[in-house]
Protein backbone atom coordinates (compact mmCIF):
# COMPACT_ATOMS: atom_id res chain seq x y z
CA UNK A 1 0.00 0.00 0.00
CA UNK A 2 2.88 2.36 0.74
CA UNK A 3 4.37 1.79 -2.73
CA UNK A 4 0.99 2.55 -4.27
CA UNK A 5 0.70 5.80 -2.28
CA UNK A 6 4.24 6.81 -3.23
CA UNK A 7 3.52 6.17 -6.92
CA UNK A 8 0.45 8.38 -6.71
CA UNK A 9 2.41 11.14 -4.96
CA UNK A 10 5.24 11.03 -7.49
CA UNK A 11 2.69 11.54 -10.29
CA UNK A 12 0.84 14.34 -8.44
CA UNK A 13 -2.28 12.21 -8.04
CA UNK A 14 -4.27 12.59 -4.84
CA UNK A 15 -6.54 9.94 -3.38
CA UNK A 16 -10.07 11.21 -2.88
CA UNK A 17 -11.15 8.94 -0.02
CA UNK A 18 -9.29 8.72 3.25
CA UNK A 19 -11.70 6.46 5.09
CA UNK A 20 -13.56 3.23 4.55
CA UNK A 21 -16.43 3.74 2.14
CA UNK A 22 -19.97 2.54 2.67
CA UNK A 23 -23.14 2.26 0.63
CA UNK A 24 -24.24 5.82 1.50
CA UNK A 25 -21.20 7.53 -0.05
CA UNK A 26 -22.61 7.33 -3.56
CA UNK A 27 -26.29 7.77 -2.72
CA UNK A 28 -26.49 11.46 -3.67
CA UNK A 29 -25.20 10.97 -7.22
CA UNK A 30 -27.21 7.76 -7.65
CA UNK A 31 -30.33 9.67 -6.65
CA UNK A 32 -29.49 12.47 -9.10
CA UNK A 33 -29.10 10.09 -12.04
CA UNK A 34 -32.24 8.21 -11.02
CA UNK A 35 -34.30 11.41 -11.10
CA UNK A 36 -32.65 12.52 -14.35
CA UNK A 37 -33.48 9.20 -16.05
CA UNK A 38 -37.02 9.32 -14.73
CA UNK A 39 -37.60 12.83 -16.09
CA UNK A 40 -35.75 12.52 -19.39
CA UNK A 41 -36.15 8.89 -20.45
CA UNK A 42 -39.16 7.38 -18.73
CA UNK A 43 -41.31 10.47 -19.32
CA UNK A 44 -41.25 9.95 -23.10
CA UNK A 45 -43.72 7.77 -24.96
CA UNK A 46 -42.21 5.76 -27.80
CA UNK A 47 -44.54 4.30 -30.39
CA UNK A 48 -42.03 2.08 -32.16
CA UNK A 49 -38.57 0.59 -31.67
CA UNK A 50 -37.14 2.99 -34.26
CA UNK A 51 -38.05 6.03 -32.17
Amino acid sequence: MKAYSNTLKSNSIYQSMSRKDNCYDNSIIENFFGVMKQEMYYGCVYYSYEE
